[in-house]
């Protein structure tokens, strides 16, 4: 059994560099990669092309980067959440491109299953559409659209093991799924090692032969991007 475990943050990233494009899994702040994104802040990267559900807030997640500038591009689907973004986006610091969020999962699953493209209805007749081959199927028309390409994918997994199987847990389950494999690398963060065996195959959501690296994480905040509490009576 191949051994994928790496002792920690520093070593998961080896090889990252300016100017790549990675993957970052995560839906608002729910299941987002968050000691890779800590490390990728330290390491003073410029220039990336980041993919992800959204852009973390003004604080925390993929928003760290953004007030270092260290963003060139994100390609998103849901970006309300974080002035900064915003300013950069209307000032022309930051290159954007908005993708509708199915269309999103969509061309990670097809970078992890190596197709090269997908046919969508989504965003036909659209901005989304403007410049990209259609095509009719069944009566409606189609846009084509590419898989991603990726550098790195950084994905958060609630319990692995060192052959990289994974387990995902709640509402964190979602991007991060679909973008194991869609890279060159997938680096996995856990809360819970443990080694080969102990996972029950029939509870695993992603096997380990999606996964490069994967280490225990340390520190985990897991902020509640909108809390919302019942009044007191």
């Amino acid at each position: 059994m191949i051994n994928k475990k790496v002792e920690n943050v520093t070593e998961a990233l080896k090889g990252v560099s300016d100017n790549m494009t990675f993957m970052f899994g995560g839906f608002g702040l729910s299941g987002i990669p968050e000691n890779a994104i800590a490390q990728l802040v330290k390491l003073n990267l410029k220039g990336l092309t980041c993919i992800s559900n959204n852009a973390g807030v003004d604080d925390f997640g993929l928003g760290l980067l953004l007030q270092q500038k260290q963003i060139k591009k994100m390609v998103s689907s849901y970006v309300g959440e974080n002035d900064e973004f915003e300013r950069q986006m209307l000032s022309g610091e930051l290159d954007v491109e908005l993708i509708p969020q199915g269309t999103l999962a969509e061309r990670c699953r097809a970078a992890q299953a190596g197709f090269p493209a997908i046919y969508t209805p989504a965003g036909y007749g659209t901005e989304v559409a403007e410049g990209k081959e259609t095509r009719e199927f069944d009566g409606k028309m189609h846009v084509l659209e590419y898989a991603f390409k990726a550098d790195f994918a950084f994905i958060k997994a609630w319990k692995g093991d060192a052959a990289g199987n994974l387990i995902f847990k709640g509402t964190a389950r979602n991007f991060n799924p679909n973008m194991c494999g869609a890279a060159k690398v997938t680096v996995v963060e856990v809360e819970e090692l443990v080694p080969v065996g102990e996972l029950d195959p029939n509870q695993i959501h992603i096997p380990g032969i999606f996964v490069q690296r994967i280490f225990k994480g340390a520190h985990f905040e897991k902020r509640i991007e909108q809390r919302t509490v019942r009044k007191r009576a």
